[in-house]
C-alpha cells in the first residue's frame, strides 16, 4: 500500500451513487472522486468488502467520453 492509498482508501471516501439507482441499492456502480483519481465499486459488494477499482483522472475522462 502506498501513501496515496492510505489517504484515499475505500473507507475514507465519499461515495456517490447514480441518480438512476432504484434507491434500494444493489444495482449500481458507486464512484468516489479524489484529487489523485476515481474509485469505482459495485454497490452489491460493499458489505462484503468487495473490490474497488482505482483509475487516474485521464482514464476516467476517456471512459466517460467513450460512453
Amino acid at each position: 500500500m502506498n501513501a496515496e492509498d492510505a489517504t484515499y482508501g475505500p473507507t475514507n471516501l465519499s461515495w456517490r451513487t447514480s441518480s438512476y439507482s432504484t434507491g434500494s441499492g444493489g444495482e449500481c456502480v458507486e464512484v468516489a472522486l479524489t484529487a489523485v483519481g476515481v474509485y469505482v465499486r459495485d454497490s452489491k459488494c460493499v458489505a462484503q468488502g468487495g473490490p474497488v477499482l482505482k483509475v487516474g483522472p485521464a482514464a476516467w475522462v476517456a471512459l466517460l467520453e467513450a460512453m
